[in-house]
């Protein structure tokens, strides 16, 4: 390590001010080390430990983002991230870095986070000895009159060192000869060499001597730089211009316009003609830009400005003046004039973001640093003085370092993202110069989204309507859930809570997790579910996730699907046929039978119109088209056909009606053979069926009267309804007219019995059948059941 602390007494002060600073700023404390390194050192060099010297943990030295924080351009200086050390990062040239004699130092700023700490490194660099001295002009030549006594002094060009200390200017020589000897007057900044004559000069026996006077610095080893001193030996002007004031002294603002005079300067000279005509002009050994910024007139001696004087360059100027008589040789005064430049505020205050944190989250706490910002001011005293503030709206405030000028910018209040994600930060910061002069600075600060908002249904509970028939697997509808965060926070999925077994209705629901797409893998038949209910969960990605969750109601909407159904007529092979025999001599209004049908829809979907689509005289039957009774129109005559056939369509209201056909074949018979066949049926219908009921007990009555009072049981046939009697043509004393049939049929091990318009019985529904079919129990068990009296309902199938 080059650069140490100097002492042990300054090495307990620091580490006293340093844990005072700890004590009262806790985590945000300060400290200030200083170190020394040559210029010209190469790059890598290290300079010091900086975090051994500040007691900082070498190993999180990374994870805490440790740094040098400069301002300038370039960058001089880097930190090791891995061990702490402060190394030289680039070429440092002290003379192009400080461009003077005094210490050059630079002061760097050390960062390190979590938590924030600014430490300040000042780094003094040394000089080496890498300039050789240097005379701003080769050869100087001076015209010495030959009457000179000895002891004059002749001043020379003074040489240029950029070096400092040590290594600057320390001697001049002169090369060996009898009349003239050097001599050194230390000035303000240089030593200013003069040639002394030592011994008169005779022009006639030399009239011009060739010196050569030599610069030599205090470097080891030593560098030179030579001036080649040409004298040329005159006749005597015995008196030099005299200036009025050894020194002059001036004050000037700056920014003064180019061309003001400054000030006028006056030497005399008490000779006469051309030995008293004076000449002002500059030194030729002044700084390069006091020639750029001031110019003299040779003939009046006025000072004018230039070019532009900045204050903040420079605060004082010093210019060496001659004035010089036009003799052979002349002789030559000198004097100094001091500038001193009076600041004026022309300056606006710099703000330097050091440490700005771009992204914040927003559970961030009260206090939280975001930057770290320091302002400055070129000017001078209260023009300097500067005085900074946030004027923009937001959660945010400046809290003040120890050191002046140094400011932090830190949460003052909760922050949410979901009411204002992003801030535009505006600091200013004005000077107290007259007027004032202000600067601003604007910077962006994004809130970053923690996971805080549950995902929202707008609508809870969500009606659903859908018509049934679905396709499976298809998308029914959708859910959709928002949530106020973003990005993975606002990530939602969907699920369904399932709570029953395998055969609940939940089982067949699938929803898609990333777009809430509802299918079902059956499809729905209104006629066996109208309307469920189920939830669907809605989670966020976040960590830890927010869910909620919707209910859904689903309606079943019924469509069209079922076409009616034929129950009358019903022939054996479960066709919709069947044959109708009525007697010739009915009358016009007679019943000839009913057309019976259902359809498992409801609404207009299951209402039924009844229509004639095919008959072989329509001026016989008629048909009416809401309950399906087939009437006669007219009485038959001799004439008529003894058969008729009628085709009955029956169709429902759907938007697209479904429809069946009915065949029904009318035979006209005698009344005797109306009576014979309707007695054989019914006997032929018990015995197939092995039923010996009370109503074949009357039916058999009925037939043995039949041969005697045939007249009589023909009136009784059509004029009285009779529980005990068995023809096909029953009538119901409490019905409307219309004649009830009692058709049955078999399925498997169950019977089937369409019966009339009315139902008084309490007789099982069969599942699947939509309450139109009902089962009759098998009645072959035994001839001594007692049978079971059975009130008829319109178009249904009552199990007896």
């Amino acid at each position: 390590m080059m650069g140490t602390v100097t002492n042990v007494r300054s090495r307990i002060y620091w580490i006293f001010f340093h844990m005072s600073l700890l004590l009262l700023f806790g985590k945000k404390a300060f400290a200030q080390i200083r170190y020394t390194v040559p210029e010209e050192s190469k790059g890598g060099t290290v300079v010091g430990n900086v975090a051994r010297d500040l007691g900082l943990d070498v190993t999180s030295l990374n994870d805490r983002r440790f740094r040098v924080v400069s301002g300038s351009k370039d960058a001089f200086f880097e930190v090791n991230q891995d061990n702490g050390a402060l190394v030289v990062h680039g070429k440092i040239d002290r003379e192009e870095l400080c461009k003077g004699s005094g210490a050059c130092v630079i002061d760097l700023k050390i960062l390190v986070e979590n938590p924030l700490e600014m430490h300040y490194v000042t780094v003094e660099i040394i000089d080496i000895n890498d300039h050789s001295p240097s005379f701003p002009e080769k050869q100087q030549t001076l015209e010495i009159a030959e009457h000179t006594l000895p002891g004059r002094r002749f001043q020379l060009h003074s040489a240029r060192d950029p070096d400092a200390g040590i290594n600057s200017i320390r001697t001049y020589t002169l090369t060996s000869n009898d009349h003239f000897e050097i001599d050194i007057r230390q000035g303000d900044e240089d030593k200013i060499p003069f040639l002394v004559l030592k011994k008169s000069l005779d022009r006639e026996q030399k009239n011009k001597h060739i010196l050569i006077v030599t610069a030599v610095d205090g470097g080891k080893p030593p560098k030179t730089g030579t001036l080649n001193v040409s004298i040329i030996v005159l006749d005597s002007n015995d008196n030099r211009p005299i200036f009025s004031q050894e020194m002059y002294q001036i004050e000037i603002q700056e920014n003064v316009s180019i061309g003001t005079s400054l000030f006028k300067i006056n030497a005399t000279d008490p000779d006469e003609g051309t030995n008293g005509e004076i000449e002002y002009s500059l030194v030729k050994t002044l700084r390069k830009n006091i020639y750029r910024l001031f110019e003299l007139d040779k003939l009046t001696g006025l000072i004018k400005v230039k070019g532009l004087v900045d204050y903040e360059e420079n605060d004082v100027y010093k210019l060496d003046v001659e004035a010089s008589d036009k003799a052979t040789p002349p002789m030559t005064g000198e004097s100094r004039v001091i500038i001193k430049v009076i600041d004026v505020n022309d300056n606006p205050p710099e703000i330097e973001v050091t440490s700005l944190s771009n992204t914040v989250s927003e559970d961030s706490k009260v206090g939280t640093v975001i930057s770290l910002l320091s302002v400055t001011d070129k000017d001078s005293g209260v023009n300097g003085k500067i005085i900074t503030s946030i004027i923009s709206d937001g959660p945010f405030e400046l809290k003040p370092s120890y050191k002046e000028n140094i400011y932090s910018v830190v949460t003052k209040g909760l922050l949410d993202r979901e009411q204002v994600s992003h801030y535009e930060l505006t600091i200013k910061a004005t000077d107290c110069g007259e007027p004032p002069l202000f600067t601003f600075k604007t910077f962006s600060i994004q809130i970053t989204d923690v996971n805080d908002n549950s995902p929202w249904f707008s609508q809870n509970p969500l009606q659903v309507y859908m018509f049934e028939n679905n396709v499976a697997g298809k998308i029914l509808f959708s859910v959709s859930a928002t949530d106020k965060d973003m990005n993975e926070n606002a990530v939602i999925s969907y699920h369904i809570v399932r709570e029953g077994g395998p055969n609940d209705i939940m089982s067949f629901l699938n929803v898609q997790p990333e777009n809430g797409h509802i299918t079902a893998m059956k499809s729905f038949d209104f006629e066996t579910v109208k309307t469920f209910q189920f939830q669907v969960v809605a989670t966020d990605s976040g960590t830890p996730s927010l869910s909620n969750n919707v209910t859904v109601n689903v309606f079943i909407l019924d469509q069209n699907d079922n076409a009616p159904v034929i129950l009358y007529p019903l022939s054996s092979n479960g066709s919709a046929e069947g044959v109708e025999e009525i007697p010739r001599n009915v009358n016009a209004g007679h019943l000839v039978t009913k057309v019976r049908a259902y359809d498992a829809d409801i609404g207009y979907n299951g209402w039924l119109l009844f229509s004639l689509q095919e008959v072989t005289d329509h001026s016989l039957f008629g048909l009416d088209r809401y309950t399906g009774q087939i009437r006669t129109l007219r009485s038959f005559t001799e004439t008529d056909e003894a058969e008729h056939k009628l085709v009955i369509l029956v169709k429902d209201n759907g938007n697209v009606s479904l429809s069946a056909t009915a065949t029904v074949i009318v035979k006209l018979v005698e009344p005797k053979e109306a009576f014979a066949a309707s007695d054989v049926k019914s006997a032929t219908k018990v015995e197939e069926e092995d039923n010996v009921t009370f109503y074949l007990m009357i039916t058999l009555g009925a037939v043995s009267l039949l041969f005697i009072i045939s007249i009589i049981v023909l009136i009784a046939m059509q004029c009285s309804k009779s529980t005990d009697y068995t023809s096909k043509y029953l009538q119901e004393t409490n019905y409307d007219g219309t004649l009830c049939h009692s058709i049955q049929y078999r399925s498997g091990d169950k019977r089937y019995m369409l019966v009339g318009p009315r139902m008084s019985i309490g007789s099982t529904i069969v599942p699947g059948s939509h309450a139109n079919t009902l089962v009759l129990p098998d009645r072959r068990r035994a001839s001594e059941e007692v049978g079971l009296s059975v009130k008829y309902s319109s178009g249904n199938l009552i199990n007896v």
